[in-house]
């Protein structure tokens, strides 16, 4: 599928690639980023880093189809049917209702099969260490274990694409790597992709096959050998 400036068409290019972004630039009454071209391949993981407020956030709304355009497209090559999963900044959690149904949610979006969705929303609360909260409501959790449900809401939608943005945030480091594990582990086992927006450059060099840095309003990809190259 194609998101324009202007509407949505599927799409028959680049079979292999499961995202691409072409001459893409986004942002809301001025241009944030420009010029984005970009294709995601099953398997990789791609940071976004940069300062705040310069549009990486916009950037994965844009993806997701939450923002259109300024220019350029998006081409989505995933199941209409849960193929793009989204960690919001904001977690876009139910916080009256349980971790249960919270994560439910996920696996809707994922499947039709009644059965198959509690599997999986049991086995995405599991492995994110929630067994113990399953019926508890959202709001009665700390941030942490917010983060951990959306999380978990994601896994059991089970997409082709996770979209990620600052999922690592006030999770202290026995649960970082509990969800990176997780995430990894998925990634490794569905042949998806993910793009994450994260604060840590650090953190986002060692968890990413590609990293991207936003820079004087362009996306430019931090090149191994120690240079950047757009």
């Amino acid at each position: 599928m194609v998101l324009r400036k202007g509407g949505y068409r599927m799409s028959t290019k680049t079979p292999d690639a499961l995202l691409s972004l072409r001459q893409l630039s986004v942002g809301y009454d001025t241009v944030l980023i420009s010029g984005i071209n970009m294709q995601v391949h099953p398997g990789e993981v791609i940071s976004i880093v940069g300062a705040s407020g310069i549009g990486k956030t916009t950037l994965l709304r844009s993806i997701a189809g939450l923002v259109a355009p300024m220019e350029g497209s998006v081409a989505l090559n995933v199941p209409p049917r849960g193929g793009l999963g989204y960690i919001p900044q904001k977690l876009g959690l139910i916080r009256h209702a349980s971790v249960y149904h919270n994560v439910w949610l996920g696996a809707r979006a994922g499947t039709k099969d009644s059965t198959l969705r509690r599997e999986r929303v049991l086995a995405a609360i599991a492995q994110m260490g929630l067994a113990e909260k399953t019926d508890e409501p959202v709001r009665r959790l700390s941030g942490g274990q917010q983060k951990r449900v959306a999380t978990a809401r994601t896994l059991a939608q089970q997409p082709k694409i996770i979209l990620a943005d600052e999922f690592l945030s006030e999770l202290d480091q026995d649960n970082i790597a509990a969800v990176i594990d997780a995430m990894l582990a998925y990634v490794k086992r569905s042949d998806c992709a993910v793009i994450l927006v994260e604060h840590n450059i650090e953190r986002a060099t060692q968890l990413s096959s590609r990293t991207f840095v936003v820079k004087d309003g362009l996306l430019i990809e931090n090149n191994p050998s120690g240079g950047e190259e757009e």
